[in-house]
């Protein structure tokens, strides 16, 4: 049986994702022993999982490493991989949001100081609200960036609010509601396409339980 290859995001979202996979019978018992492996693969079932970091798992589906991939939604937006997306699996839920100084908005007359890791996303939600704006991309703690007078707002995925309000901040408006979402290679679709549709349909039915 030819090797369907999937990419997971290492962390509590791939955990989730991964046990679904092993709920649908996609299981590969290797995946939990304690090992420093970086690639797990089941014989019976032809399927083989590696661990990815989030941002990278959308490279190796669309390079055709992996087949298939689960991927948040922020990183289809931000970075436009030229894959398909097949599911929203509905796990780790949260929202891009805009976020600054508790009780203070910024002027509206002067250019807006952005400081944000989704430059695209930041940029296109402001280019369709016809803001001038000035974006700082920094790669951690973009919530510090305010209370420095470095930006006059974030934008970054917010969870459930709690770091924003230790930090004295709050949301100023939503931009796009964030899911995980299972992604296919378009080259690789075309060839395994009847067992990727069956998969894709399986985890459906499963998450509707």
């Amino acid at each position: 049986m030819k090797m369907l290859n999937i990419a997971l995001p290492k962390g509590r979202l791939g955990e989730k994702a991964y046990g679904i996979f092993e709920k649908i019978g996609c299981g590969c018992p290797e995946i939990r022993e304690d090992s420093r492996k970086l690639i797990f693969e089941n014989g019976e079932t032809g399927v083989r999982y590696f661990w990815a970091k989030p941002s990278d798992v959308a490279i190796y589906v669309e390079r055709g490493a992996a087949d298939i991939g689960i991927v948040g939604k922020d990183i289809l937006l931000e970075y436009e991989p030229d894959v398909y997306e097949l599911l929203d699996l509905g796990m780790g839920r949260c929202r891009m949001a805009v976020a600054g100084p508790k009780g203070r908005r910024p002027d509206p007359d002067r250019t807006l100081r952005v400081a944000t890791k989704f430059s695209r996303i930041a940029r296109e939600y402001y280019e369709s609200q016809g803001r001038e704006i000035d974006i700082i991309h920094l790669n951690g703690s973009i919530e510090i960036a305010p209370l420095l007078d470095l930006s006059d707002v974030i934008v970054d995925i917010v969870e459930t609010g709690s770091t924003l309000r230790e930090n004295d901040l709050e949301v100023y408006g939503e931009i796009v509601p964030i899911s995980a979402r299972l992604i296919a290679n378009k080259a690789g679709y075309k060839f395994k396409s009847g067992r990727i549709e069956q998969i894709t349909a399986a985890l459906r039915a499963e998450l509707e339980k």
